[in-house]
């Protein structure tokens, strides 16, 4: 299986660079790379243009659509090993809504385009900076109170924790979601239908600054999480059995939500509000690899990417030379398909 999406991952990222409202052959997308690699622009006129296109607008966004798909769902996968429980979505910790309502904040008070760090918008800045602050207060709520050595007791505190936290998260959502309501009431409708639309998700804002932005943050929190297999193994027995067969149960958590919090957010930040692609893809990949985290997390990665390259393609095609939220794509794909699994874990007498 990873050998097949490997060898998939290229052909649907060459994909992604041919397909647009603008019809770029193959053939002319393989003329160009020797350029693309040297970032020297073509001096033949019927290059050009076709250069310009996909070395300005579909190489950032199309190799951004599967970053942003592959810390998605490997950030899934990480949180259905964390919370023993395949429903699970990164957006769980509260990120996503969190990240929402940083957007929304930004956009209102400074604007979505003023440049503030790396030449990154607010937008994204405050959206980054909303996750990771929802993240914290998830985890410093849920925060469990250290055990006493005499009593040996992991099953209370150690089991409690992650209980707390998604009632915490789930709190956190909601509490968000409310101030984004609050703030899209306030806003004027210019601010409104930017909030709207980037919520919607989309990545018709890639550049080279935000795909360096998220090379550096969401691939190192990628590798970080995937080491922690093993552990997450362990942990399928439960808290305490991990704890005796020698996983530190706290530094795991504390972990896995630090580097979950760190991709999820910077891909929310980068492509807006994106769902199912965290919660379809490690679900459907574990009834075809097993529960092993190590060959899990890998498949996840890759077919997250292939996922969200091949929805932004649908986005950029369907309604040309208009484009489809990617968003919207992903949730007309995910919802179906995510009901279907769950019908059919039904009939095998799953719960």
């Amino acid at each position: 299986m990873p050998t097949l999406l490997l060898l998939m991952t290229p052909l649907v990222l060459f994909l992604g660079l041919c397909v647009g409202p603008v019809a770029i052959t193959p053939p002319q997308v393989l003329s160009q790379l020797p350029y693309l690699l040297s970032s020297q622009s073509p001096a033949e006129p019927n290059l050009m243009s076709s250069y310009a296109i996909v070395r300005e607008l579909r190489l950032p966004r199309t190799f951004l659509a599967w970053l942003v798909g592959s810390g998605l769902a490997l950030s899934g996968a990480a949180m259905q090993g964390l919370f023993r429980n395949p429903l699970a979505d990164p957006s769980i910790i509260g990120v996503t809504s969190g990240a929402s309502l940083g957007a929304s904040v930004a956009v209102v008070i400074i604007g979505p385009q003023i440049d503030v760090w790396l030449g990154l918008s607010g937008l994204v800045v405050g959206a980054f900076i909303g996750g990771l602050l929802a993240v914290l207060i998830v985890y410093r709520l849920a925060s469990e109170t250290p055990l006493s050595a005499k009593t040996g007791s992991l099953l209370s505190g150690q089991g409690n924790s992650v209980a707390t936290m998604l009632l915490v998260g789930i709190a956190i959502t909601a509490l968000a979601g409310a101030a984004n309501s609050a703030l899209a009431f306030v806003a004027d409708n210019e601010t409104l239908r930017r909030i709207s639309l980037w919520n919607m998700g989309g990545l018709d804002g890639a550049n080279d600054q935000r795909l360096i932005f998220g090379v550096f943050i969401i691939l190192p929190a990628m590798f970080i999480v995937w080491r922690s297999h093993r552990s997450l193994d362990a942990l399928l027995l439960g808290e305490s059995e991990a704890h005796y067969l020698g996983v530190n149960v706290s530094h795991l958590k504390r972990l896995l939500i630090v580097m979950v919090a760190l991709a999820v957010a910077t891909s929310v930040a980068l492509a807006g509000v994106i769902g199912f692609v965290g919660l379809v893809v490690p679900h459907l990949l574990r009834m075809v690899v097993g529960p092993s985290h190590r060959q899990l997390m890998l498949c996840s990665a890759l077919a997250g990417g292939i996922l969200l390259v091949l929805a932004d393609v649908l986005a950029r095609s369907l309604v040309s030379p208009a484009e489809l939220p990617v968003g919207v794509v992903t949730a007309v794909l995910g919802a179906p398909f995510f009901i279907f699994l769950l019908r059919q874990r039904r009939s095998h007498g799953l719960q």
